[in-house]
């Protein structure tokens, strides 16, 4: 068996020898032991350092070879233009009990037929808070996003942001002013951005939807911070998404997110697509997007060591319900619900080359 797969975890569990390779050339090939314990390669031992751990929260992940970005200090010049938030101890999204429902007749001769993707779902997530939903495909974490920041509509229940019923929400105007405080970074970069356009005009465009009197020299300006912190050149501004690494659009998708100046930002699988050397700098760029914004995030995921080193609460979904609710690492040490231990036996370990 041939297995293809940038989770070093499913390498380190299921594979007898393993073959590294970076730009169509054969870096490194042994077994699998051997590579994963004493990789020779600059490239492999990158690889190796930037895996999440299993079994430990850490602070920042670890990274030996760096994507060609750009040699920008990590001061976020946006800064200045941010009203730096208080966190304190209160809600800024509350779902109450809700559910959302696809109506499946147009594949089935019964037109009551339908799909429970989300059943009765209630959490909050406090100011400043990492937020986790994690759960196998079709659990709902998806659609859960997507009503948060308004796509879809809910087919019962609320969504409160900043104790606002944003369901209830009628009027144009009121809605952008909702959307303009949520953000969503989607799972895949090259489709999330528009082909056509320029990086500049792609990060103009939710700015100038939310303030259309912008002058042009201060909307370059902007933008020129925003693609500095997120550790991109100004001279990315004139460039199309295709030249740019899988890494690097995902940063445009980061600098496109913050440019409405957001209190939420909604993760959606943002570095699955992503092998783990530059899985682990993006999600450093976005813990300290948080700590030096002060921003409140929703993180989806099915990668459990992902979600240990990014969020301080998570909740676990399957088949649209919610499981149960805790803290990081009690939820690691203390799993409650049946389903939330099986997912924890089964998540592939990197440590397990070493017994």
């Amino acid at each position: 068996m041939i297995l293809i797969t940038h989770d070093m975890g499913v390498i380190a569990e299921t594979t007898d020898r393993v073959a590294v390779m970076k730009n169509g050339d054969l870096v490194e090939i042994g077994l699998t032991k051997q590579i994963l314990i004493k990789p020779k390669e600059k490239y492999t031992k990158s690889l190796v350092s930037s895996v999440p751990p299993t079994n430990k929260k850490i602070s920042r992940f670890t990274i030996i070879e760096k994507e060609n970005v750009s040699n920008q200090n990590n001061n976020i010049k946006i800064l200045n233009r941010w009203s730096k938030k208080i966190i304190i101890d209160q809600n800024l999204v509350e779902i109450k009990n809700l559910s959302k429902s696809f109506d499946d007749s147009f594949f089935t001769e019964n037109t009551k037929n339908s799909v429970m993707a989300v059943d009765d779902v209630s959490l909050n997530i406090k100011e400043g808070q990492s937020f986790g939903l994690v759960g196998e495909s079709g659990s709902g974490k998806t659609t859960i996003a997507k009503m948060v920041v308004n796509l879809f509509k809910p087919s019962s229940g609320d969504i409160y942001f900043d104790s606002v019923n944003v369901t209830k929400i009628k009027k144009n105007k009121d809605l952008l002013k909702f959307r303009k405080q949520i953000q969503m970074i989607f799972q895949d970069p090259f489709s999330s951005l528009n082909g056509r356009l320029k990086v500049k005009e792609i990060i103009a465009e939710p700015i100038k939807l939310h303030n259309p009197d912008i002058k042009s020299g201060e909307l370059d300006s902007y933008i020129h911070d925003l693609l500095e912190s997120v550790e991109l050149t100004q001279q990315s501004a004139i460039r199309y998404p295709h030249e740019f690494s899988g890494g690097q659009r995902q940063r445009i998708s980061i600098a496109r997110a913050l440019a409405t100046q957001p209190r939420l930002l909604v993760c959606d699988e943002p570095t699955s697509a992503l092998d783990v050397s530059i899985q682990a700098q993006i999600l450093n760029l976005l813990k300290d997007l948080q700590e030096q914004l002060n921003l409140t995030i929703l993180f989806i995921s099915h990668d459990l060591p992902v979600v240990r080193q990014m969020c301080d609460k998570i909740a676990v979904l399957k088949d649209g319900k919610l499981c149960e609710v805790s803290e990081t690492e009690e939820l690691f040490k203390n799993p409650k619900h049946n389903y939330t231990k099986e997912l924890l036996k089964l998540m592939p370990k990197i440590e397990s080359i070493y017994n």
